[in-house]
């Protein structure tokens, strides 16, 4: 529906999304949503609750606002050279399949060099599932210098 009138409501949702980050807030209404439990992987325990992974349906217009704050950021993080060459999570072209290459490609690099290499443990199924948002919030602004406003609407998107 919205796709049919956006000529219409352009000008509103822009006027909209500029507020929400000029003031430093994101949209409480814009955090509700429909929660659909999804098992996480095949074969796991139907009835045990810990089987299960949330999945978040929000709004068209919170996932367009999430969108376009995403899309800034990165923009900033890449033009800065702020990126971990090695981080795989949320970058386009990186997976955890990169990721475990890469773990794969270092211990065999040191074989290859007649040093010895293990693995002690590698369990990647969570691996960009939880974090702790006072850490991030807290990473984001001493490493990365996001500070003031765009911390602020962060930090209002992730309370």
């Amino acid at each position: 529906m919205l796709k049919q009138i956006v000529d219409v409501i352009a000008p509103f949702i822009t006027e909209l999304f500029n507020r929400s980050i000029q003031a430093g807030h994101f949209p409480t209404t814009f955090k509700e949503a429909f929660i659909t439990p999804v098992v996480k992987m095949p074969g796991l325990d139907a009835t045990s609750a810990s089987s299960y992974r949330p999945i978040s349906n929000m709004s068209v217009l919170s996932k367009l606002l999430e969108r376009l704050v995403v899309r800034q950021l990165m923009e900033y993080l890449s033009s800065a050279a702020l990126l971990p060459s090695f981080q795989s999570g949320f970058r386009q072209g990186h997976s955890i399949e990169t990721a475990i290459l890469r773990v794969l490609s270092d211990i065999l690099h040191e074989v290859d060099r007649g040093n010895l290499a293990a693995l002690v443990l590698l369990d990647p199924s969570a691996a960009f599932d939880t974090v702790d948002h006072s850490i991030l919030l807290r990473r984001l602004q001493l490493t990365f210098g996001i500070d003031g406003i765009a911390h602020r609407w962060l930090h209002s998107y992730l309370s």
